[in-house]
């Protein structure tokens, strides 16, 4: 079996043929996050729009160790930033760091 390296997986990333790949599934899903939608939640670009992305779209079986699956439309679904997060252990750093306890301000 194959890995891709970090490297070799921005270059994908950034590639016309994952741009092409992307949109097609973005439209399969309807720009919705799967993830969402099997726990009975809608969730679509259109929350919360600003300038940050909303919608990823995902490799259920992971890039780095199936690359031979990297534009097949049955390994990719459309996953909201927070549940990519989730499915990835990626988490905000603000949700990561204990709150600490400081009583001395000098």
């Amino acid at each position: 079996m194959t890995t891709l390296t970090r490297e070799e997986r921005v270059k994908l990333y950034k590639s016309r043929a994952w741009q092409v790949t992307r949109k097609l599934v973005l439209e399969r899903d309807n720009y919705e996050c799967q993830e969402c939608k099997r726990n009975g939640r809608v969730f679509t670009n259109q929350h919360k729009p600003d300038k940050h992305k909303r919608l990823d779209v995902d490799h259920i079986k992971s890039l780095e160790h199936h690359p031979e699956l990297a534009f097949d439309m049955d390994n990719l679904e459309t996953l909201c930033v927070k549940c990519h997060n989730k499915k990835e252990n990626r988490f905000h750093p603000n949700q990561s760091k204990k709150k600490k306890w400081h009583d001395e301000f000098w």
